[in-house]
């Protein structure tokens, strides 16, 4: 495998567009070698879903689309990255709002954290910015048998 691979794809900020994130996400990675029905090709699906929601739900239409940026590097550390154009940080909601929502960032930071990996986030220069998660690459070379991740 190339020392860096990288895809991305810009979708419209609609409902829809989460599914196709994640299908788009679950697709590369299988061409990269991790296996759709893998543990860990469930819980990238999980954070996909989450970060484009969050994408979707959280710009208050100030962004007609957000794009998805996936990156290997050297086999050992894999990023994705959800971008969109509003200024606005994410958050985590006030106990009283989390009824019906506002799970997304607690859901993202603890499945990164509990496969080892990290939560940024950093600005764009158009002014508004990306969410990143990056894990270890966890597909095993020799024979391409995925690790399970840890359970959150």
């Amino acid at each position: 495998m190339a020392d860096h691979q990288e895809a991305s794809v810009t979708l419209p900020s609609d409902p829809a567009s989460v599914s196709a994130a994640r299908r788009y996400v679950s697709k590369v990675l299988a061409d990269w070698g991790m296996p759709r029905d893998s543990d860990a090709a469930d819980t990238v699906r999980l954070i996909v879903s989450e970060l484009a929601t969050n994408a979707v739900q959280h710009t208050l239409g100030q962004s007609p689309t957000f794009t998805v940026d996936v990156e290997l590097e050297r086999d050992e550390q894999l990023r994705i990255g959800v971008t969109d154009s509003h200024p606005r940080y994410p958050r985590r909601l006030p106990a009283a709002v989390q009824q019906d929502n506002g799970r997304g960032m607690v859901i993202i930071r603890c499945l990164t954290a509990e496969c080892g990996g990290r939560l940024s986030v950093s600005p764009t220069p158009e002014g508004g910015k990306t969410v990143w998660i990056s894990l270890p690459w966890i597909i095993g070379m020799n024979g391409g048998d995925a690790q399970p991740l840890p359970a959150c």
